[in-house]
């Protein structure tokens, strides 16, 4: 039985792409189904700012007509600049349990990789890590949080019969809300240490200086993470891109920034889990013209419990000062005074100890492990150029 893999064409075909995983993940009582409305923005040229400086392909597979997976391929040439010059990126796959397709799949976008110049694969992002990034290989009992993949667990099978070989794990900590919202003792003591340092300041964000408060993020988002595995600076459209699809769940007390003498020095943003919501809308804002997902959105907002702390970046000069701990510690104590009862501190690179560290210190529990991976384009590649990896350091900056 052959598979046929061929690129995204007309709208038909990319509604395909996009429904899809609503398919395959039809009995998962887990996956939390994206809108389609905003993939389909994700995925426009003209809507999303990644495609202005990027290069994407999309591909689909098919048996006897009926769509069983799906690869994109990208070449960033930021990506290109800053790790590697010669290495293209995959994402966005979802596949039948089947290695013929899958491999089918990953030739494909190896094979257009190849035509653009590039000899290595690495991903799976969607499309850069500073969206959602690698693959689920473990956790799979654990609920689909905010902006982290969800997968079957045959999948990971998939990647390695296919001979892509491990690159980095990304680990997520869940930390159940203590009864009073305070951290440990020894984690708070260091947390007040720091606050008590001269000329430092961590205040909320500023619900009237909402525009010059994501600015800051922006800035120092950029600066703290210039040196991260994989990373990839966000220009002022794709910035602009990404606060419009996350603005309706920002809370201005879980966006934290440290400032010295008035000087923004760290943040740390935290993020409702609005997939506790989005569960209910199944995908769609709208059936047969009548508002029902909204409908049942409003609903489930109610019952969100969880909070997602997605990014914590402390500029270089300032760390090993206990300003993360600070931070972290005024995120928890907003959390509690909000009445959410658990934080999902993810991700974090698994050979980034110190940030490891915070969330074991604050009682975390490592919950779920998401892979990246590389492999050579080609059949002819060698085992090293497969497990070529990202320059930079394996570093958060906390």
């Amino acid at each position: 039985m052959s598979t046929i893999v061929t690129p995204v064409g007309k709208r038909p075909d990319l509604t395909a792409f996009i429904r899809l995983p609503y398919d395959l993940y039809l009995d998962d009582p887990l996956w939390v189904a994206p809108l389609e409305r905003e993939r389909r923005s994700f995925l426009h040229p003209a809507r999303n700012p990644y495609h202005r400086v990027a290069t994407v392909r999309l591909f689909l597979a098919r048996r006897h007509g009926t769509v069983v997976g799906r690869i994109a391929a990208a070449v960033d040439p930021r990506y290109n600049e800053r790790h590697d010059p010669h290495c293209g990126l995959i994402g966005l796959f979802e596949c039948i349990d089947d290695t013929e397709t899958a491999a089918a799949l990953f030739d494909a976008a190896d094979g257009w990789l190849a035509a653009q110049g590039m000899c290595r694969t690495f991903g799976p992002l969607n499309f850069t890590a500073n969206d959602e990034c690698g693959l689920q290989v473990f956790g799979f009992d654990q609920p689909h949080v905010l902006l982290l993949p969800r997968n079957p667990p045959y999948y990971t099978e998939l990647f390695s019969a296919c001979g892509f070989k491990k690159a980095k794990d990304l680990v997520s900590y869940s930390i159940q809300m203590p009864c009073d919202g305070e951290p440990p003792s020894e984690y708070r003591e260091s947390a007040e240490r720091a606050l008590a340092t001269p000329g430092l300041t961590v205040r909320p964000m500023d619900p009237k200086k909402t525009e010059t408060d994501v600015a800051i993020v922006r800035d120092l988002y950029n600066d703290t993470f210039a040196h991260n595995y994989a990373f990839v600076p966000i220009d002022d459209a794709e910035f602009g891109y990404m606060v419009k699809q996350l603005k309706p769940l920002l809370r201005p007390d879980l966006l934290q920034i440290a400032e010295i003498h008035g000087e923004p020095v760290a943040f740390l943003l935290c993020l409702p889990d609005a997939h506790q919501a989005l569960r209910a809308a199944r995908g769609r804002l709208t059936t047969f013209g009548l508002p029902l997902g909204l409908m049942r959105i409003a609903r489930a907002t109610r019952r969100i419990d969880r909070v997602r702390i997605v990014a914590i970046g402390v500029a270089k000069g300032h760390r090993s000062h206990g300003i993360a701990a600070a931070m972290l510690t005024q995120a928890q104590r907003a959390a509690f005074r909000l009445r959410y009862t658990e934080l999902s501190y993810s991700w974090v690179l698994e050979d980034n100890h110190a940030s490891r560290r915070h969330a074991e210190a604050l009682g975390g529990v490592h919950t779920q492990t998401h892979r990246l991976y590389a492999r050579g384009t080609g059949h002819a590649a060698s085992r090293t150029s497969a497990t070529a990896e990202p320059r930079g350091r394996s570093t958060l900056s906390l």
